[in-house]
């Protein structure tokens, strides 16, 4: 091995141990809560009601915030007829307030923003997932407005055309060891703001963050799983959201899907359950032309129809959903029961076929179910 091989391989092994060591120390805090995103949020920035969104600057980062994801699910037909999930996010999470951070000029290891991608695609039969990370140093990961990029490592969700506030067109790729898949994303509609004009609540007591979600995008794209290389097309759907204590201490999970309507309209909800058995809902339902009703706590109802067992817990796949004033009465049900996402931060999240008063497609996610 050459002196500049060896001083390559060196500065790996540097990147790699100070990119472990970080994520222990924010693992230890995840240990408070799903994900420690109920601890306080001391020093950090918080979301405001008064706040209003800006873009294309609310595209890009909110160093001041302390988590924030950049989230993208799409239900897929492929040319071999068969129905597909795809799953790509982008996490940044401070280390430390903006003010007790040390200068990054001085050093770029002290880069303070920690990010981490995850990646999956689900089959009728099968899910392939991945998950890589990165300190905020070395142009390895990030995320700009203008022009529009998130990326990590080698993965990327970089924009191609930019509308009056949306991305109006997406380029989206991502690999792991069994899977890789490029997807190209077209909107046909507006950006859809949650809660108060994008302040999204998410308790009683007050937690919230600012959301916004492009559920209008179609999608062409390739799948390249073990089997071979399938042709999709598809609709998918990106949510953008930060903040620095979204969830109360004494709530420990959430239950999310966005639902695709044959009918075009469209229904973002969740509930956020608590210590004591009680659930906070909120929900925004969206009609065909883009127009958006934020529905309050209480009024969307969860429940569960029937749960799978997979990675040592078992998680409800089958749900009864109700929204009494827009009529809906649906069922959904799981692509694929076994939808784990067994990551640093273990979750489940697959995609899901709606029928009942309304069909179509869509997407869930549940955290906080702890291995039995």
């Amino acid at each position: 091995m050459n002196a500049r091989s060896s001083k390559s391989l060196i500065l790996m092994l540097a990147l790699a141990a100070a990119i472990t060591s970080a994520f222990a120390i924010a693992l230890s805090a995840f240990a408070q809560g799903y994900g420690g995103l109920g601890t306080a949020a001391d020093g950090f920035d918080v979301p405001s009601a008064e706040s209003r969104m800006e873009f294309p600057r609310d595209h890009g980062a909110h160093p001041g915030f302390r988590i924030e994801w950049w989230y993208l699910t799409a239900n897929l037909t492929g040319e071999d007829g068969r129905q597909y999930g795809a799953q790509w996010t982008l996490f940044r999470s401070a280390l430390q307030p903006p003010g007790e951070r040390a200068n990054p000029g001085e050093n770029a290891w002290n880069a303070q923003q920690l990010w981490m991608g995850h990646a999956a695609v689900t089959t009728p039969t099968k899910h392939y997932l991945s998950e890589t990370r990165s300190r905020g140093a070395f142009d390895l990961a990030g995320a700009q407005a203008v022009p529009f990029k998130a990326w990590i490592n080698d993965w990327s969700m970089t924009a191609s055309a930019t509308g009056s506030a949306g991305i109006d067109q997406l380029a989206v790729t991502a690999s792991g060891t069994e899977f890789a898949y490029q997807l190209n994303l077209t909107a046909q509609g507006p950006l859809i703001f949650h809660g108060e004009k994008g302040y999204s609540v998410k308790s009683a007591g007050g937690q919230a963050s600012h959301y916004y979600s492009q559920p209008f995008y179609q999608v062409q794209g390739e799948l390249d799983l073990p089997g071979g290389k399938v042709r999709v097309t598809g609709t998918a759907w990106i949510d953008r959201e930060w903040s620095s204590q979204p969830l109360a201490q004494d709530q420990h999970g959430w239950d999310w899907v966005s639902l695709n309507f044959d009918n075009g309209s469209k229904l973002m909800g969740f509930r956020l359950r608590q210590s004591n058995g009680a659930d906070f809902t909120s929900a925004t339902w969206i009609a065909s032309d883009g127009t958006a009703i934020s529905i309050p706590d209480g009024q969307l109802k969860l429940t569960e129809q029937a749960t799978s067992q997979g990675a040592g817990r078992e998680v409800p796949t089958k749900w009864k959903i109700q929204l009494v004033e827009q009529g809906i009465d649906v069922s959904i049900e799981a692509l694929n029961n076994n939808a784990w996402m067994d990551t640093s931060f273990p979750y489940w999240e697959g995609p899901v076929v709606i029928s009942g008063s309304h069909s179509g497609t869509g997407y869930l996610e549940m955290t906080g179910y702890g291995a039995k």
